[in-house]
């Protein structure tokens, strides 16, 4: 299951072709896991709960400078790690629907807008868990298909 979860950093680039769901949803299960760690060692380190509580409640800013400064500065390196690799499997999972990698900024524009965004959140949630078209589209041949060693090279 690891190799699955890796393989989006391997296409580091590639918005080619089709990605299957288990690429999509064990990579997404890795980001829950490194975030969750990344989360409890911020909140380990003891002091920021108590700078949390003394900063000003006015200035959003200053809060914000006490969960990404330090250890919290992890988060913002990982979310740049994992910024292209995100967008690219999730640009070949809407390939592998046989959907055009378009439909990827569609969901992200309409998350901006409330209530739509929701919608739009938990369509996006529902394409990512339906089965791909069978056997080739117009982006390539079936990704389970082509499984093999070579796959996590």
């Amino acid at each position: 299951m690891m190799q699955w979860m890796i393989l989006p950093f391997k296409r580091y680039f590639d918005f080619q072709g089709r990605s299957r769901r288990l690429e999509f949803w064990m990579f997404a299960l890795l980001n829950m896991l490194v975030s969750l760690v990344l989360a409890i060692a911020v909140l380990g380190t003891g002091s920021t709960m108590q700078q949390l509580e003394a900063s000003d409640p006015n200035d959003p800013a200053s809060a914000y400078s006490l969960i990404f400064g330090g250890v919290g500065m992890l988060f913002l390196l990982w979310g740049l790690v994992i910024l292209i690799p995100s967008i690219a499997v999730s640009v070949r999972r809407l390939h592998d629907r046989d959907m055009t990698g378009w439909w990827y900024l569609g969901f992200i524009i309409l998350g901006f807008i409330p209530l739509i965004g929701l919608l739009a959140s938990i369509a996006f949630i529902v394409i990512m868990a339906l089965p791909g078209t069978p056997g080739p589209n117009r982006f390539g041949p079936s990704p389970k298909e082509q499984v093999t060693a070579a796959t996590f090279e």
